[in-house]
């Protein structure tokens, strides 16, 4: 186990979280979250998602990733290297096909030549022959007449063949070009699970509401630091828990309102109580210094409702 993992493992146990519980909390596998503790990154899909994975880990543990990847430099692999070996391959591949090509060249226009003279031979001979044999010796004093020259169909065909060789060339650095944007942008702009959403909305004498979004889930956690009477009720009115808590007996009590859409808690000394709703410490809108007894009502707005 490395030294960034027993932090982390540290950290998720002073907060009384299971690996269960951190999974759900940021959405990534047990076994991801276990290979991060242990040190032992090569189960992971690349050493971008290592370090993905270990900047959620942090926040969800409400630990700075900064400090974290600064202190740890030396344990978390970095990313700018991955695709080299690649882009190497890319590059050799590449510098084969132009070497072919480039010989092929060289000798195209050998050949183009060849021919070309051929031609121009073959029509001279013609044109002697016909100018000699008609007109005998009169032909002397004629002038000669210009050799008109035919262009050539090979020559054609090897101009084309040039240009779309060309235009697969320029084709294939464009793609090439494209992808690294592409790679560029995915790890410029990594995907980041969005945190949920715990506000407080409206507060008077002693009640205060609060609002709870961008979440799938709604628990409701109570700690006594002390000894404080709590009653915890849902839209209904129902009271799911009602009782005392504190740290000589029963210190925390946990309830879950997934499927409800309202939490009433009424909280008998608030200087002595700490809530927490999906592990996140709420803050009293009212200070508990100046009001002992609250009631604090929670709004849940499901995520995909």
């Amino acid at each position: 186990m490395t030294e960034l993992g027993n932090r982390l493992k540290e950290a998720r146990l002073a907060k009384g979280l299971s690996l269960e519980d951190l999974q759900s909390i940021t959405k990534i596998q047990k076994r991801y979250l276990i290979g991060i503790e242990e040190g032992n990154y090569s189960s992971m899909p690349g050493n971008f998602y290592v370090r993905a994975f270990v900047k959620q880990y942090a926040e969800a543990l409400q630990l700075n990733p900064e400090e974290i990847f600064e202190t740890y430099k030396n344990e978390i692999p970095a990313t700018h290297n991955e695709d080299l070996p690649e882009q190497l391959s890319r590059v050799k591949t590449r510098k084969t096909v132009t070497e072919g090509s480039s010989k092929i060249f060289d000798i195209i226009p050998k050949v183009l030549i060849g021919v070309f003279v051929i031609g121009a031979a073959g029509l001279l001979y013609y044109f002697f022959v016909n100018n000699v044999g008609g007109n005998g010796n009169n032909a002397i004093n004629k002038e000669n007449e210009p050799v008109k020259f035919i262009r050539s169909e090979n020559l054609e065909k090897a101009e084309e063949t040039e240009k779309d060789s060309e235009k697969e060339n320029d084709k294939e650095q464009n793609d090439e070009e494209n992808q690294n944007e592409e790679e560029k942008t995915v790890e410029e702009n990594p995907v980041e699970t969005p945190k949920q959403e715990l506000t407080a909305v409206q507060n008077s004498g002693k009640n205060s509401t609060y609002d709870l979004k961008n979440t799938d889930k709604f628990v409701v956690k109570l700690v006594s630091t002390g000894q404080t009477w709590v009653n915890v009720k849902n839209s209904s009115g129902k009271s799911l828990f009602q009782g005392l808590l504190s740290t000589t007996g029963t210190q925390s009590t946990e309830v879950d309102l997934t499927g409800d859409t309202k939490a009433v808690i009424v909280v008998g000394r608030a200087v002595d109580t700490e809530i927490y709703v999906n592990d996140q410490k709420l803050e009293y809108a009212i200070a508990p210094a100046d009001v002992v007894q609250q009631n604090i009502t929670i709004q849940y707005v499901p995520k995909n409702g």
